[in-house]
């Protein structure tokens, strides 16, 4: 809470500005009722107002509810806003919490003007939801208190069932997801894109995830059950499907599969997690790559892969656009944005490792080149790279349905610039120079999406039986192992010297190796 400074010099706490939002249609029978129990003593503790949003009713919800003010005599500012158009039960309730935003409130409770929820709970709630960002009152947290209080058997049913889905999907452990008796703090409501929200019933469940994604606990208060002669408006099937279908899009958001933007709360923390326990580029790299190379690692991150050769005895220069915190994995780190080129590098290389990086410049090509002319100017031996493999099978099911959406991680993401296939991957370097020496499907990171068991390593090797019969549908990445172009110049040397051999000795032609032995021999 602020601090404010009284006439005297008196430092006084100032109390939270609470907003109690009613959230009103078509509830001309009930309003009245519901401004009665709202309690008079709230002022010992917070600094409050009332505001009735009326969603376009037809009846007379609106002037019933401003002469129920006058009448009930409130010691509080009230108010009776009326929308010009309905906007759903989500779109009025973005409507109030954007209100609390903008008359600076700490925290706002909704309480719903057909009476279903207990205005007499208010204290309670808002003080839950300055504690923890957000707080919901759960009528199942008084045993057998829904059902007394009305609740019909197939919503009971039906609510728990759904909210057990919900919490497995989710990882969460609410008592009661579908409770209409809400608070947050606005500094909770100002963290999260809640205007992109629907504007139907299922409002709740997704701002729910989002202030759930975004870190804030969800407290939960008991509630007692009231269902009167209000008139239910919830198709009840077909806000079970859009439930169900909210949380699994959050589910799949974080595999990086789809992208929802308002489940985007811009935390990129956990993008690039440590690969080198399971089936991965990485994981390849670290395993051909021979011990105590020099190892250059262009986009080397966090260091996941340099930690490991380090443990083989390799030396490793790490290359990256931000120095990570921990650079201890490194033998050199270069700070530097790879679209202005390579860095200067000071030193030989044996091995080149790009593992998940062409796919974020700006030009390829020109990086290519000059990488090319990088690997034969150093004698680099060979270069490995990754790459999404656009024409994974699930890219291709999206397609189908209509679905491109970029997103923070996975094949589509946002800060990819250029897709590829393995065909088109493969021309990128061979036009360069590069020779291929292997291409390997790689499957879906599993053990990222799922956590590291024994169903995403059952996901994995099925995913490689998949590839090892249909490679360009079922992998979800490739990793190509190259050879660096030879040096024209250089080549036409050892023409020289190999058909200078060849006239002196008769024997089957020779190879490079017994080229470069005479080679030697003649300099000795």
């Amino acid at each position: 809470m602020d601090i404010g400074t009284g006439t005297r010099g008196i430092h006084v706490e100032r109390k939270s500005r609470l907003l109690i939002f009613v959230i009103a249609y078509m509830a001309e029978e009930h309003i009245n009722w519901v401004i009665d129990r709202i309690p008079r003593d709230l002022h010992d503790e917070f600094d409050v107002e009332v505001a009735v949003f009326d969603d376009a009713s037809a009846d007379r919800t609106a002037e019933i509810a401003l002469r129920g003010f006058e009448r009930a005599a409130l010691p509080y500012p009230t108010r009776v806003l009326v929308n010009p158009q309905n906007q759903g039960y989500g779109g009025n309730q973005k409507l109030g919490y954007q209100y609390a935003q903008n008359g600076d409130f700490d925290v706002v409770v909704m309480i719903h003007g057909d009476g279903q929820y207990p205005p007499e709970e208010i204290r309670t709630i808002a003080r839950c939801a300055l504690d923890h960002g957000a707080a919901f009152g759960s009528r199942f947290g008084i045993d057998g208190g829904a059902l007394r209080g009305g609740m019909p058997k197939y919503k009971y049913v039906g609510n728990r069932i759904l909210t057990k889905v919900q919490n497995r999907l989710l990882g969460t452990e609410l008592s009661e997801f579908h409770s209409g008796f809400r608070a947050y703090s606005t500094e909770a409501l100002a963290s999260i894109p809640f205007s992109l929200n629907s504007n139907n019933f299922h409002f709740d469940t997704e701002i729910f995830i989002q202030l759930s994604r975004a870190g804030f606990e969800i407290g939960e208060i008991a509630i007692p059950t009231h269902y009167g002669e209000e008139e239910c408006r919830v198709d009840g099937l077909e806000y079970a499907g859009n439930v169900i279908s909210q949380s699994l899009r959050s589910k799949v958001h974080d595999m990086g599969l789809f992208y929802e933007r308002k489940y985007d709360m811009g935390d990129r923390e956990g993008l690039y997690e440590s690969k080198v326990d399971f089936m991965s580029p990485t994981y390849i790299a670290l395993n051909k790559i021979p011990a105590n190379s020099t190892v250059l690692d262009l986009g080397s991150s966090d260091g996941h892969l340099a930690r490991g050769l380090k443990a083989k005895g390799c030396r490793v220069l790490g290359v990256d656009l931000d120095t990570p915190a921990d650079t201890s994995a490194f033998d050199v780190f270069i700070e530097h944005n790879l679209d202005n080129g390579l860095p200067e590098i000071d030193e030989p290389v044996d091995v080149v490792v790009m593992l998940d990086v062409i796919e974020h410049l700006r030009s390829p090509e020109d990086f290519v080149d000059e990488l090319a002319e990088f690997c034969r100017e150093n004698s680099v031996l060979r270069l490995h790279i990754s790459s999404g493999n656009v024409a994974f099978l699930l890219t291709r099911f999206g397609l189908l349905a209509g679905q491109f959406n970029y997103g923070p991680r996975g094949i589509l993401d946002m800060t990819h610039t250029r897709l590829f296939t393995s065909r088109t991957l493969r021309r990128l370097f061979r036009q360069s120079g590069f020779l291929i020496n292997h291409v390997e499907g790689v499957p879906a990171p599993f053990p990222l999406a799922l956590g590291d068991g024994k169903k995403a390593r059952f996901l994995l090797k099925l995913n490689q039986l998949a590839i090892s019969v249909a490679p360009k549908l079922f992998s979800f990445q490739f990793f190509v192992d190259l050879r660096p172009p030879a040096d024209l110049d250089e080549m036409i040397r050892r023409s020289h010297t190999y058909a200078g051999v060849i006239t002196e000795i008769d024997q089957p032609p020779l190879t490079l190796h017994d080229v470069d032995a005479a080679e030697r021999t003649r300099a000795a």
